[in-house]
């Protein structure tokens, strides 16, 4: 694959070739070749991961584990590397060192078994296609490539934009969506997938009430059939309420495990530093969600 291709890859999965999400060319370089024993249990593990810009570290000496049906949230300050994290589990980005593997496998084995909600701020919202071929596209790994998109695959389509609460948006073209509408239609893309991990960079990010409740009701919805979800958040008070679990990212892993464990003010100050306005937000509603259990 090269960047020079003009449609997504084949099994459906957001690559850089995917005409519609914006990515910098990717070195897919093959795994190491060690030999090193795995987990094929786990969905996610990474081992030693560095991806380093002109020999500046973006993410360093990052170790990670995701247990099966766990909904896991990464949280962060600006800049701490969180989507270069996902990138580099997806061959997005080139890696400096490190192992990622995925059900005990690389991403380019594995990747049918993964779905993916980019940024919108890294999608081209001006490419001329409508709400339902944008998830129709999440096909593609069952329909095979270059094979015709059929009606039984437009259903399926229409049924996952039902469930994120969009049907009726089904041809409108996706540079007249809302924020909230552009999120939910690429999340009906990652549900036809049904894949059995999910990465997301930042779905709550920008999109109204209703929606973000939508997008909760879905995540669940997602762990009762035994899915598990890595999500990008930068709402720090909705973190407990979310997430079974949580890591704590700031270039490295400061802290990573069950959020009731791990998501502690100590633990928040050693990510964020001294944004103590924001470490007492999430603080307050960590007290309120234990003052209701």
């Amino acid at each position: 694959m090269t960047g020079t291709d003009a449609s997504p890859v084949g099994d459906g999965t957001i690559q850089a070739a995917d005409p519609i999400v914006r990515y910098r060319e990717a070195d897919q370089s093959a795994g190491d070749g060690r030999g090193v024993v795995v987990n094929v249990t786990l969905p996610l593990s990474v081992s030693d991961l560095t991806v380093a810009w002109h020999r500046k570290p973006v993410i360093w000496d990052v170790d990670l584990q995701v247990q099966p049906g766990q909904l896991v949230g990464v949280v962060g300050p600006n800049g701490a590397g969180k989507s270069t994290l996902l990138k580099a589990i997806m061959d997005l980005v080139p890696k400096a060192s490190g192992r990622v593997e995925i059900f005990g496998q690389s991403y380019r084995q594995s990747r049918h078994r993964v779905g993916y909600v980019p940024q919108r701020e890294s999608v081209d919202w001006d490419f001329p296609i409508s709400v339902l071929d944008v998830v129709t596209m999440g096909l593609y790994g069952k329909i095979g490539w270059c094979m015709p998109v059929l009606s039984k695959h437009r259903e399926i389509a229409r049924r996952a934009l039902e469930q994120v609460g969009i049907s009726e948006l089904a041809n409108r073209q996706i540079s007249q969506l809302s924020g909230g509408q552009q999120q939910r239609t690429f999340l009906a893309r990652a549900l036809v997938q049904d894949a059995d991990l999910y990465l997301m960079d930042e779905p709550f990010a920008a999109v109204d009430a209703a929606t973000e409740k939508a997008i909760v009701e879905i995540l669940r919805e997602m762990r009762k059939a035994g899915k598990t979800a890595l999500v990008i958040h930068h709402d720090l008070p909705t973190v407990p309420e979310y997430f079974d679990s949580v890591v704590l990212l700031n270039m490295r892993v400061v802290a990573s495990g069950p959020t009731k464990e791990v998501f502690t003010r100590e633990n928040l100050e050693r990510t964020y530093g001294g944004r103590l306005t924001l470490l007492d937000e999430a603080t307050e509603a960590m007290r309120r969600r234990e003052r209701t259990l």
